[in-house]
């Protein structure tokens, strides 16, 4: 059984930095492309970043510059850390796993977990 468990959500002002962690289990993490999405009230869901097994990673244009995705493969743990946060980023942020080998931020993923909320505020 996949699990992925997000942490490190929460409330802050704009300017602001958060760092967001996902931990996995049920499944050999270093295989896989793994992502960040997220979810704002009334909108759908959208791509934010996603990296390679080997670390090679691919940001949507909104965060590029501001956000960085990074894996420790050895704890199967998931990271993104956000800089300069804007309202504009207040969302439901997920980390999932593609089983599929292509790896890119929009494509479609597989497992998720349950969210973490962030909130930055003007």
């Amino acid at each position: 059984q996949v699990q992925l468990e997000e942490s490190g959500g929460g409330s802050v002002q704009a300017g602001e930095s958060l760092r967001l962690s996902c931990e996995g289990s049920g499944f050999t993490y270093n295989r896989y492309c793994m992502g960040w999405f997220r979810q704002a009230p009334g909108k759908e869901r959208e791509g934010v970043a996603s990296i390679t097994k080997d670390g090679s990673p691919s940001y949507a244009d909104s965060v590029k510059g501001r956000f960085t995705i990074s894996r420790d493969n050895a704890k199967n743990a998931l990271y993104l850390e956000m800089n300069n946060l804007k309202p504009d980023d207040t969302a439901v942020y997920y980390c999932a796993l593609r089983s599929l080998s292509r790896c890119a931020w929009y494509l479609e993923y597989n497992y998720w977990g349950q969210g973490t909320q962030v909130t930055v505020s003007s």
